[in-house]
C-alpha cells in the first residue's frame, strides 16, 4: 500500500489529498439491512496488526488520514469528490472497487495502481457497457456478493447491461416488469419490493458531516524522523537508503536559511545589470543547474523563453526572454542575452547540470551554441540508480527530497484552458523556473553519493549514459532523408489492397461491416460465424486483438483478411502517410527523438516517429525502409551485431557447449539443432534448425513448454522434451538460469556484464503469475540489458573515431542491434573495413562479438 501511495504521489500532482480508511464498527446500512456484508469473513490476524503501524507510516508519508465513524470509506471519498466537483476542481480516486465506478463523470477518473486501469465516463462505459450514471442501477441487478446484497436472482451484468440498454433506468425497467418474459421475468417481479432497499445500500453516500475543512486536506512535510524510524523498525531498506540519500549535502552548497521554504532566494532578471552579476556568480560557482522554459516539447522547433539558473540550494533566479501578454513588463532582448551567455555555456570546463539535458541542447543550438561543460544529467542519473521508478523532476524531488514542487500543470493549466509558457504571468513564471533550476541541483546532489558508492553503477552512468546522450543529439539534429514520392506511392498501393482485403472479408463474413469496430468484427467472428472464443477483454466481451486474430487465421479465412488488413492500415495510417508529414520544414529531414530513460533494460526507444518498429519481417514494411536514403555522393552502411543476445547468453552462462560453438563460429543454430534432436553437423535440416531457432530465442526469454509447443504448433510432452535435451546438452545455461532467479529474489535485481541493475519489483511477489513474469523477466534482462550496454558502446567508439579521423560519415540512426550511418561515397571502402572493429572491440566476452556490414542507395538495400 505504501509503494501504492509513493506512486499515486509521483505520477499526479494534488492541490488537495487525503487516504482514507474505514472506522471501526457498524455504519448506517447495518441498520438498513442486518445481513450487510455478514458472509465477510473476520480480517485475518496477520493483516489486522499492520493497520496501525500502516496509519502511522502514512502520517509520516505527510497524507492527511481520515476515518470517520458510522460511514464507510467510500462514502467520505464520494463526499469528498463533491465537495471537489463545488469548487471545480478534477478529482482521481485511486480505487480497485468497482462500486466506485457510480462517482465517475467529467470531473472525476478513477485510476487502479495494481492494474494501471485509468477509468474516465468512456472507460466505465467500456467495461461495464453502462455510463457511470447507470452504475448504481447496473449494480442493484446484479447484486453484490462480497457485500452480501442480493440482486435479481440469476441476473448477471450481460442481462443487466441488455435491460437498462433498452429501458433506460431501473426505475423505467420497473414499470415495464410485466413485459419481461421467462423464468428471469419472474424473479425479476418477485424482486420488486427488494430492489429499492438494495440501490440504497450500493449507493454512495455524498453528504457524509466532515470534521475538519477540506482546505486542511493538503500534502504536509515528511516527517523524516518518524519515517526513518518506522522504516528501521519494518526493515524498508530502500526507502531508507532513499531517506539517507535525501539527507546528504555537498560541502559547496551552504545551508540557507529560509524559515521551512525551499524557495528562500529566487529572482527574475529583468536588467542588464542583474544578469552581469548572475554571469558572474555562474562563472565563480564550482558547478550550476540550469533549465530552459520554451514553447514546444518538439525540441527542433521550439522557441525558447526563458533560462533559470541555480548556484546553491535555494540560490535561483530565472532570465525570462519571451514572455507575451496583457502586462508583461519589459524583458531582456533574446539575442543579446544569448550573446551574453554563449561563452558560459559554451564553456568545456564540466558544471553544467541539468534535468534532460539533451533536450536543452537542441533548444541551445536553435541559436547557435553548442551547450558544452555537462557534468551531471538528473535524468540519468535516476535512470541508471532506480530504471523501473519516474524519472520526471516533481517525482525525484519528493522521492529523494521529500518536497512538493509546482508542476507544469500549475502554472499552464490543463485541456483546452492549457495557455503556453510564453502567457503565464512573469513572478509564477519565475517562481516555477527557478525551482526546476534549485531542485535540479538538489536532486543531484543527493544522487551523485548514491552512484559514486558503486564502481559498476557509476561506470554506467559516466561512460555509457552521458556520452551516448551527446551523440543521441546529435543524430537527432542531424536526421535522415525521406523519399516522399516513394511513400506516397506505397500510401496508394496499401489502400489498394486494404480495399482487397475488406472485401474479401465482406464475402466471407456474407454483408458489410466497418473493419475498424472491434464490436462488430466481435459480432460477425462470434455471433454469425460461431468462431471459437480464445479470450475476454476486462469487460467480459470476446477478445478481437492481434494475437487472438493470429490463432483464428490460422483455420478461418476471414481472421486473415481482418488481420491483414488490420496491418496494412497501420502501416499507412503511422508511416506511409504520416513521414512525409513529420519532414522538418528547414532541414527537409526526418528528426526522431530518442529516449533513454524509458525501457527498463536500458535499450533507447524512438518517438515523433518511432523508427524501431517499423516491421521488418512482411515486404511492406521493408519497403517503407526503401524510403530513407541516402543524399546524392552518398550511401547508408547498416552494421549489425549478429545473435548478440546468445552470444551474451554463452558468456553469462559459460556453457561449454554454447562457448565452443561460438569460438568456432559455427551456426548457432545448427550446432543446437544437432546437440537436440541427436544428428551431425550437416544432416540438420531447415525444419531442424528453425525449430532450434525458436527453442534458442524462445528460453532466453523465459519461454515455458507450454509456449514452445504454442511456436512450434507441438504437443506440450513433445516441447518439455526438447527443453529437457537442450538443458541436457547445455548445462550452463540451466545452472545460470537458477541462479539468476535466486539472485534475483535474494538482491531484488540483476545486472548486465557492466553493471547496470534491472530492478525487478514483481520477483517476489505471491501471485504466482506476476511472480514467474517476473523470473523470466530476470533470465532475460541481463542478456538484453548487456546488448543494450553494448550498442550504446558502440556508439560511443564509432563517434569517437569518426571525430579523431575528421571523417565525414554520420551516425543517423540506432534499430535495436544495428547502427545506419550516412557515408560518402569516397569513405565507403574505409567505412566497411573499419567499422566492425571499433563495434566489436568495445569489450572483451568469453566469446568473439560479431558485426553484419552492408551498405546501399536506402535502408533496405544496406540490409
Amino acid at each position: 500500500m505504501l509503494s501504492m501511495l509513493h506512486k499515486l504521489r509521483r505520477d499526479y500532482a494534488a492541490d488537495y489529498i487525503a487516504c482514507v480508511f474505514d472506522a471501526k464498527g457498524k455504519t448506517f446500512r447495518d441498520d438498513l439491512y442486518p445481513a450487510y456484508k455478514e458472509h465477510r469473513p473476520p480480517m485475518p490476524d496477520d493483516l489486522r496488526c499492520q493497520i496501525e503501524p500502516l496509519h502511522a507510516l502514512i502520517r509520516a508519508e505527510g497524507w492527511p488520514l481520515v476515518i470517520i465513524d458510522g460511514v464507510e470509506a467510500d462514502d467520505v471519498i464520494g463526499t469528498l469528490v463533491l465537495h471537489a466537483a463545488q469548487r471545480g476542481i478534477h478529482s482521481i480516486v485511486s480505487t480497485g472497487d468497482k462500486d466506485m465506478a457510480q462517482l465517475v463523470n467529467d470531473q472525476v477518473t478513477l485510476v487502479n495502481t495494481m492494474s494501471e486501469e485509468t477509468l474516465d465516463e468512456a472507460g466505465v462505459t467500456a467495461k461495464f457497457g453502462v455510463p457511470p450514471e447507470r452504475i448504481i442501477d447496473y449494480l442493484t441487478l446484479i447484486g453484490d456478493t462480497v457485500d452480501n446484497v442480493p440482486g435479481v436472482a440469476k441476473v448477471g451484468p450481460k442481462t443487466a447491461v441488455k435491460w437498462l440498454t433498452e429501458y433506460g433506468t431501473l426505475d423505467k425497467l420497473m414499470a415495464h416488469a410485466d413485459e419481461i418474459k421467462g423464468v428471469v421475468g419472474d424473479n425479476l417481479r418477485a424482486a420488486r419490493d427488494w430492489l429499492p432497499q438494495a440501490r440504497a445500500l450500493l449507493t454512495i453516500k455524498m453528504d457524509v458531516a466532515l470534521p475538519f475543512d477540506f482546505d486542511d486536506l493538503v500534502l504536509k512535510p515528511r516527517d523524516t524522523d518518524a519515517l526513518r524510524a518506522l522504516f528501521e523498525r519494518y526493515e524498508f531498506r530502500t526507502w531508507l537508503n532513499e531517506l539517507d540519500a535525501a539527507a546528504t549535502v555537498q560541502p559547496d552548497a551552504p545551508e540557507q536559511d529560509c524559515s521551512g521554504d525551499h524557495r528562500c532566494h529566487y529572482e527574475s532578471i529583468l536588467s542588464e545589470a542583474t544578469l552581469d552579476a548572475w554571469i558572474a556568480k555562474l562563472e565563480a560557482a564550482p558547478a550550476f543547474a540550469l533549465d530552459t522554459e520554451t514553447t514546444s516539447l518538439n525540441a527542433m522547433q521550439a522557441e525558447l523563453v526563458g533560462i533559470s539558473f541555480a548556484i546553491h540550494h535555494g540560490e535561483a533566479a530565472y532570465l525570462p526572454l519571451a514572455h507575451h501578454y496583457a502586462g508583461a513588463p519589459e524583458q531582456l532582448g533574446r539575442v543579446a542575452a544569448l550573446a551574453r551567455l554563449k561563452p558560459l555555456l559554451e564553456n568545456p570546463e564540466p558544471r553544467i547540470i541539468g534535468q534532460h539535458l539533451k533536450y536543452d541542447r537542441h533548444i541551445f543550438a536553435n541559436y547557435g551554441i553548442t551547450l558544452r561543460g555537462v557534468v551531471d544529467d538528473t535524468l540519468l542519473q535516476s535512470y541508471v540508480l532506480e530504471a523501473h521508478q519516474s524519472h520526471e523532476l516533481g517525482n525525484l524531488a519528493s522521492r529523494h527530497l521529500g518536497l512538493a514542487t509546482i508542476s507544469y500543470d500549475d502554472v499552464t493549466g490543463k485541456g483546452a484552458s492549457r495557455i503556453g509558457f510564453e502567457q503565464v504571468e512573469l513572478s509564477r513564471a519565475s517562481e516555477y523556473a527557478a525551482e526546476d533550476a534549485d531542485v535540479t541541483l538538489r536532486v543531484r546532489d543527493a544522487l551523485a553519493p548514491q552512484l559514486a558508492a558503486s564502481d559498476k553503477l557509476d561506470f554506467v552512468y559516466r561512460q555509457i549514459e552521458l556520452p551516448v546522450a551527446e551523440i543521441l543529439f546529435r543524430m537527432e539534429r542531424t536526421g535522415v532523408l525521406l523519399d516522399r514520392n516513394l511513400l506516397a506511392v506505397q500510401s496508394g498501393e496499401l489502400g489498394k489492397k486494404m480495399l482487397e482485403l475488406e472485401q474479401r472479408a465482406f464475402q466471407e463474413a456474407g454483408q458489410p461491416f466497418n473493419l475498424g469496430s472491434p464490436k462488430q468484427i466481435g459480432d460477425i467472428l462470434f455471433t454469425q460465424k460461431g468462431l471459437p472464443v480464445v479470450k475476454k477483454t476486462p469487460g467480459g466481451a470476446p477478445s478481437t486483438d492481434e494475437e487472438t486474430l493470429a490463432l483464428l487465421a490460422l483455420d478461418h479465412p476471414i481472421a486473415r483478411a481482418i488481420l491483414d488488413y488490420r496491418g496494412m492500415a497501420k502501416l499507412k495510417s503511422t508511416y506511409t502517410d504520416k513521414l512525409p508529414q513529420m519532414v522538418h520544414p528547414v532541414t527537409g529531414r526526418l528528426h526522431t527523438s530518442y529516449s533513454q530513460a524509458t525501457a527498463v533494460t536500458g535499450r533507447l526507444s524512438s518517438a515523433e516517429p518511432n523508427l524501431q518498429n517499423i516491421p521488418a519481417r512482411t515486404a511492406e514494411g521493408r519497403r517503407i525502409r526503401e524510403a530513407f536514403i541516402a543524399p546524392p555522393g552518398h550511401v547508408l552502411v547498416s552494421a549489425d551485431y549478429s545473435q548478440i543476445e546468445l552470444r551474451i547468453m554463452a558468456h553469462l552462462s559459460d556453457d561449454a557447449g554454447l562457448l565452443k560453438a561460438f569460438a568456432e563460429d559455427r551456426d548457432i543454430h545448427t550446432a543446437t539443432a544437432a546437440e537436440v534432436f541427436g544428428v551431425p553437423l550437416d544432416e540438420v535440416s531447415n525444419d531442424q534448425r528453425r525449430m532450434a531457432k525458436v527453442i534458442n530465442f524462445g528460453l532466453i526469454y523465459g519461454m515455458s513448454a507450454f509456449g514452445l509447443a504454442s511456436q512450434l504448433n507441438l504437443e506440450r510432452a513433445a516441447a518439455q522434451a526438447y527443453i529437457d535435451r537442450y538443458f541436457a546438452r547445455y548445462p550452463g545455461v540451466a545452472d545460470y538460469m537458477q541462479r539468476t532467479r535466486e539472485a534475483a529474489r535474494s538482491q531484488g535485481y540483476v545486472e548486465t556484464v557492466f553493471g547496470r541493475r534491472l530492478y525487478l519489483p514483481e520477483i517476489n511477489a505471491k501471485n504466482p503469475q506476476r511472480r514467474q513474469g517476473a523470473e523470466r523477466a530476470a533470465i532475460n534482462a541481463p542478456m538484453q540489458g548487456t546488448a543494450a550496454d553494448l550498442i550504446k558502446l558502440a556508439m560511443i567508439a564509432v563517434q569517437g573515431w569518426l571525430d579523431d579521423e575528421k571523417l565525414e560519415s554520420r551516425l543517423l540512426l540506432q534499430v535495436h542491434d544495428e547502427l545506419i550511418l550516412e557515408v560518402p561515397e569516397h569513405e565507403l571502402d574505409r567505412v566497411r573495413a573499419e567499422l566492425p572493429g571499433h563495434m566489436c572491440n568495445v569489450a572483451a566476452l568469453k566469446v568473439p562479438l560479431r558485426v553484419g556490414v552492408g551498405a546501399g542507395s536506402n535502408w533496405e538495400a544496406a540490409h
